[in-house]
């Protein structure tokens, strides 16, 4: 009852969903041994693991981990799409706005919107990467809005918006869709909010599949702060903050001569300094920070901190911290280290801010031995594992929120570098001596390769134990990391103490790190062993850390509680797997293990508090942690207690997420010890590596702290390092281990040998009196068990193949300790049934037999493909536990004979198969092998030495009968260059087979033409253990000669076991009629309560009320106001249906989404069993859209097309999805041919290896028949199972394909467009619309139809493309899509031609299939054998036992109403899923939507297309003509917009002689744009109060799509454009208002934008007008111009103030009407005020002349307001300068007057 798992790494993603590697066998009676007392109730037992029995007897062994290759660092694809919609509320005035995306250094712009704050762009760009994942979620995607950028200028940046791409992918369905993105400006981080830009991005990498959401309505959109681009739990207002990140010291740098300068100046000099110039480089945010330079120093002094400016939270997960060795000619980086923001940081209501250390990073990369060109360089920057310690750097970070309306905060976001104060010593904690002991137990599976020279292995832990820089003999420099002249007085400090002062006795003691070099032996072709056999070589290390254990012993406890979770997870997923009985008490035992585990944390987690060295971090995590845990105990009791039988899938996905949580909580981000690394070195060569976390190996008083590996044997595989072991190599085990590691503090040494398993004596180093306590070198054992291990190999289903004919050769290796064995090869299969017993004999194991009973050394199982040449090829391992015997057992039940068991088969990282096998190990007594059991196999074979499997341990087999149905061959392609001409099927399962007729000429007709055979084979009862059904495919060449084409293995057969119908549940042979009333009135209104009901919430009646948020806003005053042209059925087109049909395909998915959302709620509640009360066929959950009610559910929505409108169904994926790949019958198989791929997903390779198909069924069941089974048959022996199947002779069939649109295609042009065209291909037929071809677009609407002629089965396959046209040069190839008509032909959903939901005879919703449904009825009546139908007075149809109800009378042309059946045969059809025994879903009127994928680009999708077939046999009568789908040609309509009157207007120039503030006021208008159509009014000058008249008339003519809501341009994109390119744009029409001025450029006032479908109803007077008519606009009724058709009245300008707030600028007074071109045409008016119907010439008041009139006053106001003041001066200076004057005039006479003395 022992069990083992693969256990997944802890450096995977957490897997708890993983497959148990390893199956147990477990005969528990769960019912007889559980809870014993029967008045239990059975819905609370709960079962502890199954394995505890015995698995803590004695735990001296730990998982091994069977996934080997490294995934991280492998280059994978991926496709970021990102979708610019528009902007809103940018700042600034009169912009031209352009949109940069910007990924890493790919940057793409959108086109320049010329004058408007809000521009509309709907531009897709898409972003092509290959690159590993690590780098590709770190890369930042930066979206700015650039002003007036042109040839000659780079533009000023508005504001900017930054995520990086690991945040877009870790979102539901990878993206965002029609979110708002803030805008900040970088430079001013006081400035605030700069804009919005809508966008869609997603992020698709390989085998993702983006859903493309439904599009809410316009209303919730425009809601901007409701739908911000930010995940969920981000704050909607995020605020600037500080990122300090202190960047202290570092250790332990590796010895990089770079230069090999250095070597010839040591050479001359004699100088040997370090030659290393290390500097620290942040990454973060897409800004990157730097410190200074140590110029040549290994253990650099920096004491700086780099400061980013960044928004918090941050949309960037991580920083990336590396040292760099700055260098002349290039700097490296000599380690990274990945801060992640996640795990520093807890946005809880109760969390806490970013913050970390100080505390040592550990960083690890490349190896440590210096080259020249480092192979592994790709490691030191952080991609893939390290393979060694390369550095420890003390950093702390810490973040600090700005206030950004203080006047002291630095506006700019520039990185900023500052030195901060030295750390004291011991704040990192207090330094401890540590201890490491290994012992190596086992060395086998040495890969030959390496050649035989001696082996042996090193540890080391951090630089100790490095042989190149390491440490082994502690001198004074106790803590010295590496070896050098350095200064030794320094580092004698920072350790305070050196070993003296310990007070042991082993202060002389040396670390021995590297066994002894070994000779390795052969074991087999492949791999050597090391000949350790009683003497096991051990190695030991001190050294000295700070001592931060209680970081680990956390991450320890929380591991423990999350390894049991998996552990028991995984038990659970088996018990269901197998169908094991009460796998919910299995489950009840795990949560209870859980909810313990959560209490026993919170006792043991919270000691220690006062130990130095504790970070805030560490303080805060803790009280996170306990809070998170004490939560998921709770929770994990209260799931306990709902656990039922029916719910227990549910619960395991809940639990899985506990198990996520506590992976990522048990990860803690301060590092403290460094990881252990064991290296095999051969010749002292490195070879390969393993990395053992320090703290799976630490050791701790308290048993749950303790790692889960210390004290224990771990099997460990060593692997390549670096890129050497992607693919192939890596998967080859260089090495496989059995190693004992223990690590902890010196002195709790003495335990440090318990965990090994008993029975050695220990091997000093130095004999002599200290030797007690030292460490011994070597361990010998004294004790050894002789056992026999026999190994039963049954079979394994779904290997690789690795043959090119697409099968392999396989045969097993078998390792156990250092011996090995093989099955014997079989050829030419996946599916391999050795049946082979493997005799161990005398397998030598050392240790106590009790320890060995319960932990038994592991069994690896290798799996080869033998090759004629070569080597064989690896084809997946897995690992096994023997189940053991001792010699004093009895071998009987419960544990013997074990039970074959599934073993998952894993090759590198992916599931490559199972095995079936059993294991057991006997151990041989004192009689020798006289006492063991005896091995009895069946009697009836003889194979030669190989022994088969044992009686007691192979499956009971009876016997079965398998029917095949051989229907035919599709789609072959050539194999070895030559056609495949003349095939035949071969099946085969267990050894039996059947063969089909020969195909004689592929070409002509690849069908069957015997269709059923059947063979009779013995297969196990238990329906698990079900080998698998071989198909293969081969072609009979001349001259007896075979090729297999290709092969199929059905892996569960469980589908076509024939199970006898339940008579009772489809009330079949009752006679009572059941009456199925389907009146269209009365279920329109139940399905609104219906809806109500089982959507739980208020969304779907929300909908029902207010009709769209006024998209529709017919019914604002009730249906009265309603024109009734609307409902002119002439109006309505197949384009009205296909509108009306997607809106309700939203309604249906919002509905959907909030039954879904209501169901979780409904589930954190409470599960309680009456949940199930609504009937799961219409629960909108169960995405059955297709209901008959649900279709008419919109019927009750008021809409404008309410009454008439009948509606089809849209799919949102392709219609195979919905109804099963029509494989109701007739089943499609994938051949396969060629090697399997190499790649991560084998899925994705297997789609090249495909070969063709083939068609045809199976149907299995127990022999002899029994009496009911024979009735069902008796029909026709020859057929067996497959009655009523048609006969597949070729069939001509007409095939209408039509193609609505295209959605979000890829660009396949420079200018990120594209210029789609389609082409389709079917059979010989080949079309390519290449003529009709749309201009630039990427969601072209094609609206066409095309009919070709095809004969199946020849022609089965139609393929859709869309190609992208070029002017010069091949077409590209977009995407396209294959469809399977065969199969939707003979489906008996009725694929041919879909049924409409009303039947009538003329208008668009005319009948197009050629039969009348009353035909179809009586066709499928027929076929069927049903009784029926009858056709009843009063509207009614009876078919077998169920009556239909109906209208009877019908409307032609002319109005005349004639009686008809017609649409009570359609109700009956519509409702045939309700027939017994036949009835299925037929399909009605639909469109699909199928993803366009692209071979060069496998798995990720190129746009969508939307389309449905419909397909006519050639013996009916002929179809109709096609429905036209053209795309609806725009409308084209005239805007008249008349300008009367403005007022208010901002007054914006001073009057140089008046002093009066007055504006010249002009209006300006457009609708399409500025370039366009742009129209001003003549100018009102000198306005002094902002009233401004005009009468001036705009004139727009436009093209118009109702639908869509969208103005149709056409215009060429540039002067050298080839074409026209279409352009769709909102309707809205901007006026703004101008100051116009002669001289300098005009002055923008204010602007006003009206959406021409949605605007507020204008004021009556210019007092009621405000700028609340636009701020609030869901207070204001709103009005469309496209149904009031003319409106007056006042709407405001408005314009940003200095604060960016709206303030008003102006108010217009305007008349809008909107007219036909016709109307426009027979009633022309003039433009201005020209004629015809010329407006009047405004009577303005002279203004502008009236201060002639005045002259006085306006000298007054020059002097006596404006210039007072300046006039005093001028008089002041006047008469100084006149005084002057005089003064000179009269001085020269005065002076002779004076002289003369006159």
């Amino acid at each position: 009852m022992k069990k083992s798992r693969g256990h997944k790494s802890d450096h995977g993603k957490g897997g708890g969903g993983d497959e148990a590697a390893i199956l147990e066998t477990e005969d528990l009676d769960f019912t007889g041994g559980m809870g014993g007392g029967v008045g239990l109730d059975p819905d609370t037992i709960s079962l502890a693991s199954v394995t505890a029995v015995t698995t803590n007897v004695s735990n001296k062994r730990s998982k091994p981990d069977i996934k080997m290759e490294p995934s991280a660092g492998r280059p994978v694809d991926y496709q970021v799409s990102v979708t610019i919609v528009e902007a809103r509320q940018l700042v600034g005035l009169n912009m031209d706005p352009v949109v940069c995306v910007e990924i890493g250094d790919d940057k793409k712009y959108t086109q320049m919107k010329e004058s408007t704050n809000c521009p509309y762009y709907n531009e897709y760009f898409v972003f092509d990467f290959h690159v590993p994942s690590d780098v590709m979620f770190d890369k930042i995607l930066k979206l700015s809005v650039i002003h007036s950028k042109n040839l000659l200028r780079s533009g000023t940046l508005v504001g900017s918006f930054k995520l990086d791409i690991g945040t877009v992918y870790s979102q539901p369905e990878h993206q965002f869709f029609h979110k708002w993105a803030l805008l900040s400006d970088p430079d001013d981080i006081t400035a605030g909010c700069k804009g919005y830009i809508k966008c869609d991005i997603a992020v698709v990498g390989k085998g993702d599949n983006i859903k493309t959401p439904h599009k809410a309505t316009e209303t919730d959109e425009d809601d901007i702060e409701g739908n911000l681009l930010l995940p969920e739990g981000v704050p909607a207002e995020r605020q600037w903050a500080r990122y300090y990140v202190k960047i202290y010291r570092a250790e332990g740098l590796p010895k990089m001569n770079t230069s090999i300068m250095a070597n010839v100046k040591k050479a001359f000099i004699g100088e040997n300094k370090d030659l290393v110039d290390p500097y620290v480089q942040i990454l973060f945010a897409g800004q990157r920070g730097k410190t200074s330079i140590q110029k040549s120093s290994y253990e650099p002094i920096w004491n700086e901190q780099i400061v980013f400016t960044e928004m918090f939270p941050p949309l960037c997960k991580r920083m990336k911290v590396q040292i760099r060795d700055s260098d002349k000619v290039n700097d490296v980086a000599l380690g990274t280290h990945f801060i992640d923001l996640r795990k520093i940081a807890n946005d809880g209501d109760k969390g806490f801010l970013p913050t970390l250390g100080p505390a040592w990073v550990n960083m690890y990369g490349s190896t440590r031995s210096y080259t020249i060109m480092d192979e592994h360089q790709d490691l030191n920057e952080g991609l893939g594992e390290g393979v060694s310690f390369r550095a420890r750097l003390l950093v702390s970070l810490c973040v600090e929120i700005l206030d950004t309306s203080s006047p002291e905060v630095m506006s700019s976001t520039e990185v900023k570098v500052e030195g901060v104060p030295k750390i004291s010593e011991s704040a990192t904690g207090k330094v401890e001596e540590f201890f490491l002991f290994g012992a190596f137990l086992e060395a086998t599976m040495i890969d030959r390769k390496i050649g035989d020279k001696p082996i042996c292995f090193e540890v080391t832990i951090g630089n100790y134990g490095s042989e190149i820089d390491g440490v082994t003999k502690v001198k004074s420099s106790s803590g010295k990391k590496s070896g050098g002249d350095g200064d030794e007085e320094e580092t004698e400090l920072i350790h305070g103490s050196s070993d003296e002062e310990e007070g042991d006795d082993d202060n002389d003691l040396v670390s021995v790190s590297t066994t002894p070099p070994m000779k390795p032996v052969i074991t087999d072709r492949n791999y050597f062993h090391l000949p350790y056999f009683e003497r096991k070589p051990c190695i030991y290390i001190k050294s000295w850390w700070q001592d931060q254990r209680r970081r680990l012993y956390n991450a320890n406890l929380i591991d423990n509680i999350a390894d049991k979770l998996e552990e028991g997870l995984n038990d659970v997923q088996e018990v269901i797997k197998t169908e094991k009985a009460y796998p919910e008490r299995r489950l009840r035992g795990v949560l209870e293990d859980l909810s313990n585990g959560c209490s026993q944390f919170l006792t043991l987690a919270n000691k220690d508090q006062n130990q130095t060295g504790r970070t805030k971090l560490d303080k805060e995590r803790l009280k996170s942690c306990m809070r998170e845990l004490e939560n998921l105990g709770q929770q994990a009791k209260t799931i306990r207690t709902q656990v039922k039988k029916n719910t227990v899938r549910d619960k395991i996905k809940l639990v899985q997420n506990f198990l996520h949580k506590l992976r990522f909580l048990a990860d803690e981000p301060q590092h403290s010890i460094p990881d252990i690394y064991i290296w095999m070195m051969s010749n002292n060569k490195r070879i390969a590596y393993a990395r053992v976390p320090s703290k799976d190996i630490l050791y701790s008083g308290v048993d749950e702290e303790t790692g889960k590996d210390c004290g224990k044997v771990k099997t460990i595989f060593l692997k390549l390092p670096g890129k050497k072991g992607f693919g192939a190599a890596g998967w080859t085990v260089q090495a496989k281990t059995e190693i004992y590691l223990w690590l902890g503090l010196n002195r709790q040494r003495k335990d440090f040998l318990s965990g090994l398993p008993n029975g050695f004596e220990e091997n000093k180093m130095l004999k002599g009196p200290g030797s007690q306590s030292a460490p011994p070198i070597s361990l010998t054992y004294m004790m050894k068990q002789i056992f026999q291990l026999r190994v039963h190999m049954y079979q394994a289903r779904s290997l690789f193949a690795a043959d090119s004919s697409g099968l392999s050769d396989p045969f097993a290796r078998v390792f156990f300790s250092t011996h090995s064995q093989v099955t014997e090869v079989l050829n030419e299969t996946l599916c391999p049934t050795w049946d082979q017993l493997m005799v161990f004999d005398n397998v030598e194991l050392f240790g106590e037999v009790g320890e060995l009973r319960d932990d038994p050394p592991i069994i690896v199982i290798e799996i080869y493909d033998q090759d004629t040449v070569g080597k064989a090829e690896f084809m997946g391992r897995t690992f096994a536990k023997p189940i053991t015997k001792m010699a004093d057992e009895h071998y009987g039940p419960p544990r013997f004979p074990p039970q074959l068991e599934y073993y998952q088969i894993y090759r590198g990282n992916c599931a490559a198969g199972e095995m079936l096998a059993a294991f057991e190990l006997l151990q041989i007594g004192p009689h020798g092998k006289a006492d063991l059991p005896p091995i009895d196999g069946p009697t009836d074979m003889d194979r030669g030495p190989i022994l088969p499997v044992p009686l007691g341990i192979r499956p009971v087999l009876s016997k079965y009968r398998i029917e095949v149905l051989f229907w035919g061959l599709r789609d072959l392609k050539r194999v070895n260059l030559a056609a495949v001409d003349r095939p035949r099927v071969d099946i085969e399962c267990a050894g039996k087979g059947v063969q089909s007729s020969l195909i004689q000429n592929y070409k002509k007709n690849p069908n069957f033409g015997t269709l059923v055979k059947m063979f009779e084979v013995d297969l196990p009862e238990n329906e698990l253990l079900h080998p698998p059904l071989n198909i293969r495919v081969v072609d009979c060449r001349a001259f007896g000669r075979y090729t297999l084409v290709g092969n199929h293995a059905v892996t569960t057969l469980r589908k076509f076991i024939y199970r006898a119908a339940d008579k009772e549940a489809n009330n079949w042979n009752t006679q009572e009629e059941i009456i199925v009333n389907y009146e269209p009135e009365p279920s329109i209104k139940k399905m609104e309560t219906m809806v109500k009901l089982d959507s739980g919430s208020d969304a779907v009646v929300k909908i029902e009320e207010d009709d769209k948020g006024g998209k529709k806003k017919k019914r604002k005053k009730g249906g009265d106001e309603v024109e009734e042209e609307e409902f002119d059925e002439s109006m309505l087109d197949w384009w009205s249906k296909y509108f009306a049909s997607i809106e309700t395909l939203m309604e249906i998915l919002k509905a959907q989404e909030a039954a879904m959302a209501d169901a979780e709620e409904k589930e954190d509640q409470d599960i309680s069993a009456e949940g199930g009360e609504i009937k799961p066929d219409d629960s909108p959950v169960k995405g059955k859209k297709g209901k008959g009610k649900d279709k008419r559910r919109p019927g009750d929505m008021p809409e404008k097309k309410k009454h008439k409108l009948n509606e089809l169904q849209v799919y949102p994926k392709e219609l195979e999805k919905e109804f099963d790949n029509f494989e109701d019958w007739l089943h499609t198989f994938n051949l396969f041919r060629g090697k399997a791929g190499d790649d991560d997903d084998q899925n994705m390779a297997d789609e090249d290896r495909i070969i063709g198909k083939f068609k045809g069924s199976l149907c299995m069941y127990k022999v002899p028949v029994s009496d009911e089974m024979q009735r069902e048959m008796g029909f026709d022996s020859n057929m067996g199972m497959f009655q009523n199947i048609p006969t597949n002779d070729p069939i001509n069939v007409v095939v209408r394909v039509y193609i609505i649109r295209a959605t979000d295609l890829h660009p396949a042009d420079i200018n990120g467009k594209a210029d789609p065209y389609i082409a389709i291909k079917l059979g010989k037929s080949d079309i390519k619309d290449k003529e009709n071809y749309l201009s630039k677009q990427l969601n072209p609407i094609f609206g066409k139809s095309f009919d070709i002629e095809a004969t199946f089965p020849m022609d089965s396959t139609l393929t859709v493309s869309v190609y992208d046209w070029d002017l010069v040069g091949t077409d590209d190839l977009i995407g396209e899509t294959k469809l399977d008509l065969e199969n939707r032909y003979y489906s008996k959903h009725r694929a041919i031609c879909g049924l409409p939901s009303k039947y009538a005879v003329h208008g668009y919703n005319v009948w197009r299939d050629p039969l009348k449904p009353t035909q179809i009825l009586a066709k499928l009546c027929k076929e069927g054998k049903l009784d029926g139908p009858h056709y009843g007075p009063g509207g009614r149809v009876k078919v077998a036992n169920r009556i239909f109800m109906g209208p009877t009378e019908i409307e032609d042309e002319n109005g005349l109403k004639k009686q008809t059946d017609e649409h009570l045969a359609l109700t009956a059809l519509k409702h045939w899923e309700d027939i017994p025994r036949v009835g299925c879903k037929l399909i009605p009127e639909h469109v699909e939507t199928r993803p366009l994928l692209n071979p060069d680009k496998p798995g990720i999708e190129q746009g969508r297309i939307e389309m449905w077939v419909d397909m006519f046999p050639k013996d009916m009568p002929a179809p109709g003509p096609a429905i036209d789908i053209a795309p609806r040609k725009p409308k084209k309509f005239e805007l008249r917009v008349i300008i009367w009157n403005t007022d208010e207007v901002i007054l914006e120039d001073d009057d140089i002689f008046t002093g009066e503030k007055s504006s010249d006021i002009f209006v300006r208008g457009w609708l399409k744009g500025q370039q366009e159509d742009k129209q001003d009014t003549d100018v009102h000058y000198h306005s002094l109060t902002g009233e401004g008249l005009f009468n001036w008339r705009f004139i727009y003519p436009f093209d118009y799509l109702q639908a869509e809501e969208k103005i149709v341009i056409s215009k060429k994109e540039s002067m050298f454009a080839w074409d026209e390119t279409e352009y769709k744009i909102p309707a809205r029409l901007n006026l703004q208002v101008w100051d116009a001025d002669h001289f300098s450029a005009d002055d923008f006032l204010g602007a006003i934008e009206l959406d021409l479908n949605r605007f507020p109803r204008g004021a009556k007077t210019a007092k009621q007008c405000s700028i609340n008519m636009v701020l609030n606009e869901q207070d204001i009724p709103m009005v469309s111009i496209f149904k009031q058709r003319r409106i007056k009245g006042w709407w405001p300008f408005l314009a940003r103030d200095e604060n960016d707030e709206f303030e008003l600028t102006g108010k217009v007074e305007a008349e809008l009407q909107l007219m036909t071109a016709e109307e426009a045409e027979k009633n022309p008016v003039g433009e201005g005020r020209n004629e015809p119907e010329p407006l009047e010439k405004p009577n303005r008041p002279d203004t502008a002349f009236l201060w002639f009139l005045m002259p006085f006053k306006a000298i007054k106001n020059l002097i006596c307001n404006q210039y007072f003041w300046l006039t005093v001066k001028l008089v002041v200076a006047l008469l100084l300068v006149l005084i002057l004057g005089l003064f000179i005039y009269s001085m020269p006479g005065y002076m002779v007057k004076k002289l003369m003395g006159a």
